[in-house]
């Protein structure tokens, strides 16, 4: 979970920051504080009515955080201030550094599931119909020489994205076959971005730029955010064919200042209301299924039912090896 480091659409994200005055009120000592401090990767969102309705039910309020880079940034800062932490809780560390974060002890109890999102291939639907050209229907496809040319990814070194999917190849083609799967797709005209937005938005046909490239690495949720208002149809598709599951954690950071406001605002993330708002803020599935998803989600962006299982991969100890091997091997 860049499963997002980032996420699609990224809008401006409104924050409340509360100025505890401290002193004596009436002879006696100031309270406890209530601002609770998140840290998050770059593209978390959290509504304003829902920063409003977690003062509102909590009597915490949410102040403004860290930005802390994307998902691998963003747990490698903690770890380095985990003795004088940066926030009270934190969101965004997901399944591909979540044991970085437990190997450190940086939080305090467990880390808890938030959302997912599968990492998938999607393509420019008009494209094709104009091309009169066949989309795949795997990524395993896009090696063969009818696609030259007409893929774009993310960098697994600079991008969540890029890197998650970087470990689905290892998963489905084991150590000693996807180096080669990679070797295939450079000869066959790769290009690579440096994150999910420059692929996206500017190299993707169908990402609204000037891009020449109508095969993305994206995500399954990505055709519910290019439907044509004139038809209703969307104008892209996902390959939901051996995605990548990436599963976003949040957690109560050891040593917080406010523990008791974390663990607020953890429960917080767990509420329906919580659950239901993450696919419109940040472009992913909420982990509690008895939500339901908005209307084009369950029409163009159902969840991968094929996603590869990557659980006997030791992410933690092959990292670095597995990208310096990918480097060598994409970009000489």
């Amino acid at each position: 979970m860049q499963i997002k480091n980032t996420r699609m659409f990224r809008g401006f994200v409104a924050v409340i920051t509360l100025a505890l005055a401290a002193g004596v009120l009436g002879g006696c000592a100031a309270p406890a504080t209530k601002a609770v401090a998140l840290a998050s990767h770059d593209s978390f969102i959290i509504p304003d009515e829902l920063i409003n309705k977690f003062k509102t039910d909590t009597g915490f309020y949410l102040e403004g955080g860290a930005k802390l880079g994307d998902t691998g940034e963003l747990t490698n800062k903690l770890v380095l201030t985990k003795d004088s932490p940066v926030a009270d809780v934190v969101f965004g560390i997901d399944n591909t550094f979540a044991g970085v974060a437990t190997a450190n002890g940086i939080i305090d109890g467990e880390l808890v599931a938030i959302d997912y999102a599968d990492v998938c291939f999607n393509y420019d639907k008009r494209w094709f119909a104009k091309a009169g050209l066949t989309p795949p229907t795997t990524w395993r496809e896009l090696t063969d020489k009818k696609y030259e040319g007409l893929t774009v990814v993310q960098n697994p070194t600079t991008s969540s994205t890029g890197l998650a999917f970087l470990f689905a190849t290892i998963g489905a083609l084991g150590e000693d076959n996807w180096p080669l799967w990679w070797a295939k797709m450079r000869d066959n005209g790769l290009k690579v971005t440096a994150g999910w937005e420059d692929a996206y938005y500017i190299e993707f046909t169908a990402g609204g730029g000037a891009g020449k490239y109508p095969i993305v690495l994206s995500y399954s949720s990505s055709p519910a955010f290019t439907v044509d208002a004139a038809d209703g149809d969307s104008t892209t598709a996902s390959i939901n064919s051996e995605c990548f599951r990436q599963i976003e954690y949040a957690g109560v950071l050891k040593n917080a200042k406010n523990p008791e406001g974390a663990r607020a605002l953890l429960a917080f993330m767990q509420t329906k209301e919580f659950q239901a708002a993450m696919p419109g803020a940040n472009y992913v599935y909420p982990i509690d299924e008895s939500v339901e998803l908005p209307e084009a989600w369950a029409k163009f962006a159902p969840a991968s039912a094929s996603f590869v299982d990557v659980s006997g991969l030791d992410f933690d100890a092959n990292r670095k090896k597995w990208q310096k091997q990918w480097l060598e091997i994409v970009q000489g």
